[in-house]
């Protein structure tokens, strides 16, 4: 079977801008994914070191909210990499497909954690 050969980049001078915004977008996806994960240990490392109201359930709802955060930073690093990845390839190929299922589904995700952090608040008071 005949290895699929790598197009032969153009002149990708031409191209200096396309490929730092990239690396610019990506290294800001990155930065997001760290966040989300930061905020996640926040939550839990707060709740269970302050002097909240001790309830079984919210504790459980606080830990899943934890690890909902971690995975979803997570998620995001690793579709900002894959993202990347294949903008890099349509800059060098000189093409464009816009990126709808990755938005979708960052902005899916983020909904849910943010509906999860108001459902804390208000188990909380």
């Amino acid at each position: 079977m005949a290895r699929r050969s790598r197009p032969e980049p153009k002149n990708q001078l031409l191209f200096t801008q396309q490929h730092l915004a990239n690396e610019r977008t990506y290294l800001a996806w990155i930065r997001t994914g760290i966040s989300i994960v930061g905020v996640g240990f926040l939550a839990t490392s707060l709740h269970f070191t302050m002097g909240v109201i001790r309830n079984q359930f919210v504790d459980i709802f606080t830990i899943i909210l934890g690890i909902f955060s971690c995975i979803f930073g997570l998620m995001i690093i690793f579709s900002a990499t894959q993202n990347y990845k294949k903008k890099r390839q349509q800059i060098i190929n000189e093409t464009f497909y816009p990126s709808d299922i990755h938005i979708t589904l960052i902005s899916s995700m983020l909904a849910i954690m943010i509906i999860m952090v108001i459902i804390y608040f208000f188990m909380i008071m």
